[in-house]
């Protein structure tokens, strides 16, 4: 071959990779539209590439390479955080963003029933299937799920959801009885959780607590009913006014004026300081307590003193 045609070739193929040099920086620098959260399907990295497209992201196979080289992306709701970047911005994010996450937070004294139809709207999910597994998964009929704030991927499933929440809260609970008694038991615990759900619903705050327990115990202790309104704020009833009405109609165990002792179950979840209560009471010989006006409570031990409260409150 001579010289002339080795050069022309040789310039033939710097032309060509330079070309091809050029079109790939400018390839590159195209921009891909998309969502702040993106749900990254499972699978191969042609796989991902495929359904994306399908979805609309206008990729292609070059897409699939550059991706092997940057670092298989992770499966899930992933947090884009803009909603048009350059080629490569998009694929890097497609391998080192974080999980989308959603903050849901279930309050101290709320029932099962009020959160779960909560969780439906917030993460746009089944309230009938949420309640389904729950009921799989937790051994408690209500107060199954330790009331606290819990962050969970964007576009969980129900079952997911309820699994997740469930196996943290009892995992809380083993910790709590066992640093108590040093021992772990469903039946046991049952009791605790419902006490400590009518502290949660009685006492005016935190301080207040163990006393209430003790109020709890030494009612029961006597063979007195509880008489306490919270019991009746149970399922679906958890913010409504107790009424002497209700109290004559409702025949459920629940209505702690005409059954003795604790109610089948707790009525609502618990925090850290109810289950303190229920566990360690004051050490008292109050059997009665009424709200104030100042929104706490007086305790009594007789029912005149009691009698009295209630004058001075009405």
């Amino acid at each position: 071959m001579s010289v002339f045609r080795i050069r022309t070739w040789m310039a033939w193929a710097e032309n060509i990779a330079l070309v091809l040099i050029i079109s790939f920086a400018f390839y590159t620098t195209l921009p891909v539209k998309t969502t702040k959260a993106l749900l990254v399907p499972q699978g191969s990295i042609s796989h991902i590439i495929t359904q994306l497209t399908k979805q609309g992201y206008a990729l292609s196979s070059i897409d699939k390479y550059l991706l092997v080289l940057m670092g298989q992306p992770q499966s899930g709701w992933v947090n884009i955080g803009e909603t048009e970047l350059n080629r490569i911005d998009f694929l890097y994010k497609l391998t080192t963003a974080k999980a989308k996450m959603e903050k849901v937070t279930l309050i101290p004294g709320e029932t099962k029933t009020l959160f779960l139809e909560t969780l439906a709207k917030q993460l746009h999910l089944d309230k009938d299937k949420l309640e389904t597994y729950y009921k799989t998964f937790s051994a408690f009929p209500e107060a199954g799920i330790y009331a606290d704030t819990y962050y969970v991927p964007y576009g969980i499933s129900e079952k997911h959801l309820m699994h997740f929440l469930i196996t943290q809260s009892e995992e809380k609970y083993k910790e709590i009885s066992k640093k108590v008694y040093g021992t772990y038991s469903q039946k046991q615990w049952l009791n605790i959780l419902t006490v400590a759900s009518i502290v949660q619903k009685e006492a005016a705050n935190a301080k207040e607590m163990p006393i209430v327990a003790s109020v709890i115990y030494n009612r029961l202790k006597k063979g007195m009913p509880l008489q306490m309104d919270g019991t009746l704020n149970y399922g679906k009833f958890s913010h409504t006014k107790v009424t002497p009405e209700r109290i004559k109609n409702n025949t459920t165990r629940f209505n702690t004026y005409k059954y003795k002792g604790l109610p089948p179950s707790p009525i609502g979840s618990v925090c850290l300081a109810a289950l303190k209560a229920a566990m360690k009471p004051a050490k008292t010989d109050y059997l009665y307590f009424m709200k104030n006006a100042k929104g706490v409570h007086d305790f009594t031990k007789s029912y005149k003193a009691h009698r009295k409260n209630i004058k001075k409150a009405r």
